[in-house]
């Protein structure tokens, strides 16, 4: 698994989405669209964060939800490609790579979605539970240990009065 966000490949194809809908959304007759552009750059971008975000979590668990997350977004932006499209802000060309971008990182997504789903680790967070045997007896003796000079220290104390 990568170290950090931008190291995975879907990051990376999240960012060129982002950077394709903001060179459209600069451009007449769409820049003039103001809640159209909102809305796009609000959707793209939140697929980028998203996947930042879950990694950053260090839980499996908790980065799945985020991966869901931003698979959504890359579907509403899609859609919004569609309503460019339909309001001629952009050409059929500009249309096509946009859709074909939201569904390369939808599909990656649910790659990774699916390879973590069947992955045993549970991510950083969890790093602790898949000590060896050794370790685990060995943080069990020092726990007796401590609980035991408690008992004692209080067993001296009561006998010494």
């Amino acid at each position: 698994m990568p170290k950090s966000f931008e190291e995975l490949p879907v990051w990376q194809k999240a960012r060129e989405l982002v950077k394709y809908v903001y060179d459209l959304t600069k451009k007449d007759p769409f820049r003039r669209d103001f809640s159209l552009v909102d809305q796009i750059r609000r959707s793209s971008t939140s697929v980028m964060y998203n996947i930042a975000e879950g990694f950053e979590r260090g839980s499996n668990t908790e980065f799945i939800q985020f991966l869901y997350i931003a698979k959504g977004s890359a579907g509403e932006a899609r859609a919004q490609f569609y309503v460019a499209f339909d309001q001629k802000y952009i050409t059929p060309e500009e249309f096509e790579k946009g859709l074909l971008l939201c569904k390369d990182v939808s599909g990656q997504l649910s790659g990774l979605i699916d390879y973590l789903k069947g992955s045993r680790l549970k991510g950083e967070k969890f790093k602790k539970q898949y000590k060896g045997a050794k370790d685990r007896f060995e943080e069990m003796t020092r726990q007796l240990n401590i609980q035991h000079s408690k008992f004692n220290k209080k067993d001296s104390a009561a006998g010494e009065g």
